[in-house]
C-alpha cells in the first residue's frame, strides 16, 4: 500500500478463499486514523446480478421494442439479455468474504408485483429480495465487527414516496446502531469506536431531506467502453478533471488530487469524497 492507501488484494481464486474477509480490521494501524475516503475501497458494479435467470421479468423501463422482442421470440431474446445483465457470479455474502465493500444496489418495485416486495433491477429483475438481502449484509456485518460496507441505493424503478419510506424504515430497523449518520468523514478507528458499520448512500432527494441516516448519491465515472485499451485511456483522462462531481481545472493547472483508479465519490454537500474501485 503505498501512500494512498489501497487494500483491494487478489480477487483470483474468490471461491476458495477468505483472505480477505476481515481487511479493514487487518490494516496498518497507521491507517485506522485515515479518514475514509483517503482509501481504496474495492466495489461490485450491479451487485446482485449474479440472482437472475432466464424467468425474470425484463424491465418496465427497457425500450417498447427490447419489450415486443421478448414476447415475440422469448427464445432468443431471454438469453441475449440475460448475458448482457449478469455482471456478477458471487452472491453477496461471497462478495463481502471477498473484499468487497462497496454494493451497488439498483432497488426497483415491479410494477405487477406484491406491494411491498422490492427487488433489484439490472433490465431484468433479480429473484432476491431487498429486505433479505439488506438482512443477510447486516448478518455478515455481525460476524465482522470491525468491517465497514457502503451501500449504494439507487434507481429506484418504480417507487412511490410510500415505498421510499418503507425502504428507509426496513434500512433503519434492519442495522440499526450499525448506521453511520451524514456527516464529517470519519476514519475507521472513530467508526469501531461507534460500532458503526453500513454507510447507505441514497440517490433520492426528498428522502435524504427527512432521513439524517442517509447520504447522497455517489457521482462516478462510467467509461461504457468495450475494449480494455479504450476503457483506460477513458479512466486517466478523467482521473485529470479530478474527482467524479467536481468541476475540470483549467488547463495547465495542476492537480492535488491522487491519481487513482476508477472512483466514486460519496457525499456532494457533506466533505466526504470516497474513492471506490470497482470489479
Amino acid at each position: 500500500m503505498g501512500g494512498q492507501a489501497s487494500a483491494s488484494g487478489s480477487f483470483s481464486g474468490l471461491r476458495c478463499t477468505n483472505a480477505n474477509e476481515d481487511w479493514m480490521s487487518a490494516l496498518c494501524p497507521r491507517l485506522w486514523d485515515v479518514p475514509l475516503h483517503h482509501l481504496s475501497i474495492p466495489g461490485s458494479h450491479d451487485t446482485m446480478t449474479y440472482c437472475l435467470n432466464k424467468k425474470s421479468p425484463i424491465s418496465q423501463e427497457e425500450s417498447r421494442l427490447l419489450q415486443l422482442l421478448n414476447k415475440a421470440f422469448p427464445c432468443i431474446t431471454r438469453p441475449v439479455v440475460l448475458k448482457w445483465s449478469v455482471t456478477q457470479v458471487l452472491d453477496v455474502t461471497q462478495q463481502l468474504d471477498a473484499g468487497v465493500r462497496y454494493l451497488d444496489l439498483r432497488i426497483a418495485h415491479m410494477l405487477r408485483g406484491s406491494e411491498k416486495n422490492l427487488h433489484f433491477v439490472h433490465m431484468v429483475y433479480t429473484t432476491a429480495l431487498v429486505e433479505d438481502t439488506l438482512t443477510e449484509i447486516s448478518e455478515w456485518l455481525e460476524r465482522h465487527p470491525r468491517e465497514v460496507v457502503i451501500l449504494a441505493c439507487r434507481n429506484f424503478e418504480g417507487l412511490t414516496e410510500d415505498l421510499h419510506e418503507y425502504l428507509i424504515s426496513c434500512i433503519k430497523t434492519i442495522f440499526g446502531d450499525m448506521l453511520c449518520p451524514r456527516g464529517e468523514a470519519a476514519t475507521l478507528r472513530q467508526l469501531w469506536a461507534r460500532g458503526q458499520q453500513a454507510i447507505v448512500s441514497y440517490d433520492h432527494e426528498r428522502s435524504l431531506a427527512r432521513h439524517r441516516e442517509l447520504w447522497p448519491g455517489i457521482p462516478y465515472w462510467w467509461g461504457n467502453k468495450v475494449k480494455t485499451d479504450a476503457l483506460i485511456r477513458y479512466l486517466e483522462t478523467m482521473k485529470s478533471c479530478g474527482r467524479p462531481g467536481t468541476r475540470p481545472r483549467p488547463v495547465g493547472v495542476a492537480s492535488t488530487q491522487p491519481r487513482v483508479t476508477p472512483c466514486f465519490r460519496l457525499g456532494t454537500r457533506t466533505g466526504l469524497r470516497l474513492y471506490v474501485k470497482t470489479i
